[in-house]
């Protein structure tokens, strides 16, 4: 198993797979009162066209963190990571679903916070119900994660600064396989220079698919930009979040295919230094 870098349990009593079975799974919300089934919405969603979008920020200095975590819980982060003035998402799911990954990563990175953005409105909301109810059920614990209704195709900047994000997640993208709305598709040259410029040079750009023509596009896109290259696997082999994906078990997604024994194709890159503009 990768060894964890972050989120160390020091007492050697509460020693447990992180990477494992958790308290709470990707799909099973225990008793918290969110049910999947009261916020179904059409799996597909059109991110090029035009909507409506509350609370929309027009810059990342107007984002308001505290609107998501509880400001308690964020001032105890500036106390502890000294020379921050104020604490910022560092780990993004674009396209996050129900919000299984943020509930795995909740307790591997403790001192992170993480964000997921959907698209869909009714799913978005699920996402930040259940991070709410999961608060309450384990209290001090899972404050780190919540979830927000967006576009990231269109939006992902009025969030993020330049060089503010240390992981961003592309998990099972909707693979969009007529060709003409290919140009829908989460992962394009235009795009990936955004997300260049929200990462942070040695931050990570993980994507992971089970369909194959997918995980080629990806790649190919990735692999063209001069602000991206591919993880050695020896730093494949070293990074967590690398593990806990190839296991199959952080989203729901993952969870299906391994059910039905199918293949995921995962790319993971990390954002080298380049143009001093990104």
């Amino acid at each position: 198993m990768a060894r964890i870098e972050e989120g160390d349990i020091k007492d050697k009593e509460k020693e447990v797979d992180l990477l494992g079975e958790i308290a709470v799974s990707a799909n099973n919300q225990g008793k918290s009162i969110p049910r999947k089934r009261d916020y179904r919405q059409r799996a597909h969603c059109n991110p090029l066209s035009n909507g409506k979008w509350e609370d929309l920020p027009t810059a990342p200095d107007s984002f308001r963190e505290d609107a998501h975590f509880e400001s308690a819980f964020l001032d105890k982060l500036r106390m502890e990571k000294k020379g921050e003035k104020e604490a910022k998402i560092t780990f993004a799911d674009i396209g996050c679903g129900f919000g299984g990954l943020l509930v795995r990563l909740s307790p591997l990175f403790p001192k992170e916070l993480i964000i997921g953005m959907e698209i869909r409105a009714q799913v978005s909301e699920y996402v930040r119900e259940r991070a709410l109810a999961l608060r309450k059920e384990h209290p001090g614990e899972y404050q780190n994660i919540s979830g927000l209704r967006t576009n990231s195709m269109k939006f992902l900047p009025n969030y993020f600064q330049r060089g503010q994000l240390k992981k961003l997640f592309f998990l099972f993208p909707d693979p969009h396989f007529k060709r003409s709305k290919r140009r829908r598709r989460i992962i394009q040259t235009a795009l990936i220079a955004e997300y260049a410029f929200c990462l942070r040079e040695g931050g990570i750009l993980y994507t992971q698919t089970d369909v194959e023509d997918v995980g080629d596009w990806m790649k190919e896109k990735l692999d063209m930009h001069p602000l991206f290259r591919p993880m050695t696997e020896e730093e494949l082999n070293s990074d967590v979040c690398v593990e806990l994906l190839r296991r199959g078990t952080p989203t729901e997604e993952g969870q299906k295919v391994k059910r039905n024994s199918g293949s995921t194709w995962l790319h993971c890159y990390v954002r080298v230094h380049g143009n001093p503009r990104y």
